[in-house]
């Protein structure tokens, strides 16, 4: 094959976009080219994309197209090393990590180490560095050829889930007796609750809606589940955090005025609805109780990082994972249902389904660009 082909995303309408191709260059010094192989493809996308001007993420800058309307939606997955002139990245490798949606990408590998490298594209260098890292899967203890699809769908998204546990843990869950999460279907927020389903001193309540409400209680990470509709039945006394998964205006107005003076925390930790609903500070209102604050796990990172050391970080997150994609994958009861796609086409049939929430929750979609 001697061009690469992308797909294009419209930046104001998530649901539409183009396919491009264009010819694979000639590498300079310092740069290899890796064909991608794997991508997962879910609702945490259409987050990146709606939060793609956003200056903390700027998550279109990763793979800009030089274009102002079409850009590049990130996706999490694997490559194969195709060309390579840097020494220690050789043709054949497999790493795992942050790409376009795309068949291909020229990349400037610097800082390479057993682990993996870093890109050290420049326009990369003042993005979020957690970002710009790739991993061998031949180092990567957590890595299990048979569970690719599961590391995919839940290695991006169980960080967020298991930095946050550690976030609410470390603050002493602000004084709460209880934590609400919204969006409790979303895997990202089911991923939060099994970190925290041991915790005996804390209730877990899932916000969900009554379509969801069988596969939250199903879960058995939620003490109980509460449909979206009975906000008011909750008991407003109890010292609560709130986590809103859903970035839904009405509903986070909701538990703000039902709890008041009770609700002790509230986090946003990202979208499981569409993009118009997405903005933490699309609502004018003022809203009663602790003001709504934005949760980035690499905030936690880096202190944790700094507290116990980036390979004790690593191996704490390498051992929860094993047991929540173990746990996922039960045959027995299968938390997510893997659907195989290939090609481009099929990714960008996938985009749309995701922004009009054709997607059901316990479905996670992998594409195939080989």
């Amino acid at each position: 094959m001697h061009e690469a082909t992308s797909l294009y995303t419209d930046r104001h309408q998530l649901d539409q976009s183009l396919i491009a191709t264009s010819p694979l260059p000639e590498l300079k010094e310092g740069e290899a080219l890796l064909r991608i192989s794997r991508l997962a493809i879910t609702t945490n996308n259409i987050t990146y994309a709606a939060f793609g001007d956003t200056p903390h993420l700027r998550y279109w800058s990763f793979f800009p197209t030089g274009e102002e309307r079409w850009r590049q939606m990130p996706a999490w997955g694997f490559a194969e090393v195709m060309e390579s002139t840097v020494e220690g990245v050789d043709v054949g490798e497999r790493f795992y990590g942050f790409w376009p949606v795309a068949t291909h990408l020229v990349m400037q590998p610097v800082r390479v180490s057993p682990r993996g490298f870093y890109d050290g594209t420049p326009h990369r260098l003042e993005l979020t560095s957690a970002y710009n890292q790739y991993q061998r899967i031949g180092t990567d203890a957590a890595y299990r050829a048979e569970d690719e699809a599961y590391q995919m769908l839940l290695r991006p998204l169980f960080i967020t889930s298991f930095m946050l546990a550690d976030f609410l843990e470390d603050n002493d869950f602000f004084g709460a007796d209880q934590v609400i999460i919204s969006s409790a279907s979303s895997k990202t927020a089911y991923g939060t609750a099994f970190c925290l389903e041991d915790r005996n001193d804390i209730t877990m309540t899932g916000l969900t809606s009554a379509a969801n409400k069988a596969f939250v209680d199903g879960l058995g990470s939620y003490d109980r589940s509460v449909d979206y509709g009975d906000i008011e039945s909750l008991d407003p006394e109890v010292p609560t955090l709130y986590v809103d998964f859903s970035g839904n205006d009405e509903v986070r107005s909701r538990i703000h005025h039902h709890f008041g003076t009770a609700l002790v925390h509230s986090c946003y930790a990202g979208s499981a609805h569409s993009h118009e609903h997405i903005s933490t500070s699309s609502s004018t209102e003022t809203l009663p109780g602790p003001a709504p604050v934005f949760y980035f796990a690499p905030d936690q990172i880096k202190k944790r990082n700094a507290d116990w050391g980036p390979a004790e970080v690593t191996r704490r997150f390498n051992e929860a994972q094993l047991a929540f994609i173990q746990r996922v994958k039960n045959p027995q009861h299968p938390w997510i249902d893997v659907k195989s796609h290939a090609g481009i086409e099929a990714a960008r049939d996938l985009v749309a389904d995701l922004v009009a929430g054709r997607v059901e929750p316990r479905e996670g979609h992998v594409v195939s660009l080989d």
